[in-house]
């Protein structure tokens, strides 16, 4: 588990950058509030996350999980860093990519329900190291433990500072954010706002418009 020293913590009065200062799809003008994250610094963090797994896992084999559809892209440019660090070095990680997809939010919020959509019989991952790259971990992992992998680490990109929260259950954490709902990077609000490549704070308007 890392130490706080780490974690990337964006303050709680971070207000974000200007919209003005980035290029974005211009028919989100007004869904979005701010740029939370730049893509260039969700880019670097990811590489610097590849280098803590190859560290790891080193001469190893490991599993990789991706949680759908939310983590396609950290899982995607995860797995590339992961691959360009072993060609550039003599301790090439060998991964294997499988994907599960889960969907537990309705608008905004997190319902108490997690369901996994499409098959649910991850008997593959009997006896593997796995990188779990997904956001809903507790049930997932009560799940996913239930077919004995030999080892399981959780990689998330964002975790949320939440008054509730007694311990992470991510071993990789790309950054520790304020309770506040972003989009953007794959990360969606009723399935819009995909196509963003940086995060981004959702605004009221965004929120109504897509509302369901």
């Amino acid at each position: 588990m890392f130490s706080l020293c780490c974690l990337v913590q964006i303050k709680d009065d971070w207000p974000g950058y200007n919209l003005d200062l980035f290029t974005y799809p211009e028919h989100y003008h007004d869904d979005i509030e701010n740029v939370y994250i730049p893509h260039g610094v969700i880019m670097d963090r990811i590489e610097r996350l590849a280098r803590y797994v190859t560290e790891d896992f080193e001469d190893s084999k490991i599993m990789v999980l991706c949680v759908l559809k939310g983590g396609y892209k950290f899982c995607a440019d995860l797995v590339e860093f992961i691959k360009v660090l072993g060609r550039s070095s003599n301790r090439y990680l060998e991964t294997r990519v499988e994907f599960i997809r889960l969907k537990s939010y309705l608008n905004d919020q997190s319902t108490e329900d997690l369901h996994i959509i499409g098959s649910s019989d991850l008997s593959f991952l009997h006896g593997k190291a796995i990188v779990d790259t997904g956001k809903t971990m507790k049930a997932l992992l009560k799940h996913v433990e239930t077919f004995e992998p030999k080892m399981v680490k959780v990689a998330g990109l964002l975790v949320k500072r939440l008054p509730t929260m007694t311990e992470s259950l991510t071993d990789y954490v790309g950054f520790e954010i304020p309770n506040r709902f972003v989009v953007g990077y794959a990360l969606d609000y009723n399935e819009y706002f995909r196509d963003l490549n940086h995060i981004c704070v959702i605004s009221k308007t965004g929120k109504m418009k897509y509302k369901i």
